[in-house]
């Protein structure tokens, strides 16, 4: 089977997969962090964005969170607003987006008292609606082709068994649309270079675009311009995994990849090609506003101008924002559809990705 098949069915089965077999992975007691886990101060500042963005958007404003897991982004976000601007909180109407019936199952106890807003949540995007659309680390867990760059040509990494055990072998590539992402990207892999090909990322951009009537759409995710992650510093692939805040090393020759095993109980992610992603964004309507580091973006919602009186503040500022960990490690691409190109406060500090 591709890699993708295998990504698919570790991750997203519904009965042995690792995203679908609880309602949170994340955390201090998961494998990874997010910048969720640092406490409701990522959700208050995005809060200051979704109020501009609803500003300028008819009444009323769906918000639509997709990889909502069990919610808590999406209720960090609403206290805040409901605390701020409590007119807005009454024309909120939220949609949770998530496969996993067991994140689902959590969502009424992450929301609380704002159950009221919640208008539905489903494993699909809803249709037609206006607002702001809001995906965290969601691109990057998308299933992936992996291939390689051989002196006869492309080829696909496939999973297979020998001797009762799980290891890759090389074939053709399983779909033309592998070799077409790399020439529309114009994308040159050299001889013994790895790579990822997220087709999935691509098919959901577009879906996600064309869902939507008028708004934004705010993603934030690990990854690169395609001429980075397409490029020497990456030749060996970015496909990796985490399990107990440890991500595994790089491949030895011959051993078996780290992402092969313990299927259904480690997380498998790959870093996200933004160049890709834009392009389907645009070819479906959309426009870009700004591609930035986390940190710039946050700067821009006013994030040091946070009276932070205690540690617990200063440290979760300190997280979000420091270059070398979550601030310019993730990325944010942010999409408009139909309300033109407004300056906003997200991009006023620096439009820059490090």
């Amino acid at each position: 089977m591709t890699v993708a098949a295998f990504m698919d069915a570790a991750l997203y089965d519904t009965e042995f997969g690792y995203y679908a077999r609880t309602a949170r992975r994340s955390g201090r007691a998961g494998d990874f962090f997010t910048s969720v886990d640092v406490g409701p101060l990522f959700g208050e500042l995005l809060a200051r964005q979704v109020v501009e963005m609803a500003g300028l958007l008819e009444s009323p404003v769906d918000l639509v969170e997709a990889g909502a897991g069990n919610g808590r982004l999406s209720a960090d976000i609403l206290r805040a607003i409901r605390r701020t601007h409590p007119a807005l909180y009454d024309r909120v109407r939220l949609h949770l987006v998530e496969i996993s019936a067991e994140a689902r199952a959590a969502q009424r106890e992450s929301l609380g008292d704002l159950q009221d807003r919640l208008a539905s949540s489903s494993p699909d995007l809803p249709t037609g609606f206006t607002g702001v659309l809001i995906a965290n680390e969601l691109l990057d867990a998308f299933p992936v082709h992996q291939v390689v760059m051989r002196r006869e040509g492309l080829r696909e990494v496939y999973v297979d068994v020998r001797a009762n055990r799980l290891t890759t072998i090389e074939g053709q590539v399983s779909t033309p649309g592998l070799s077409e992402y790399l020439e529309r990207e114009r994308i040159a892999l050299e001889p013994g270079w790895c790579a990822e090909i997220n087709l999935r990322a691509v098919e959901w951009t577009r879906a996600a675009v064309q869902s939507m009537t008028r708004g934004f759409v705010i993603l934030i995710d690990y990854g690169h311009p395609a001429r980075e992650l397409y490029s020497v510093t990456h030749s060996g692939g970015t496909l990796t995994t985490f399990s107990r805040h440890t991500m595994a090393g790089p491949e030895r020759p011959g051993a078996t990849p780290a992402w092969l095993e313990r299927p259904g109980e480690q997380d498998i992610t790959s870093h996200v090609d933004f160049t890709s992603v834009q392009r389907a964004a645009e070819g479906e309507g959309a426009a870009v506003l700004g591609f930035l580091d986390q940190t710039y973006f946050l700067l821009g919602l006013k994030a040091a101008e946070i009276e932070a009186d205690d540690l617990k503040t200063r440290l979760a500022l300190k997280t979000l924002l420091m270059p070398g960990g979550l601030g310019s490690t993730l990325k944010v691409l942010i999409l408009s559809k139909n309300v033109g190109t407004p300056a906003l406060l997200g991009c006023s500090f620096r439009v820059r990705v490090t």
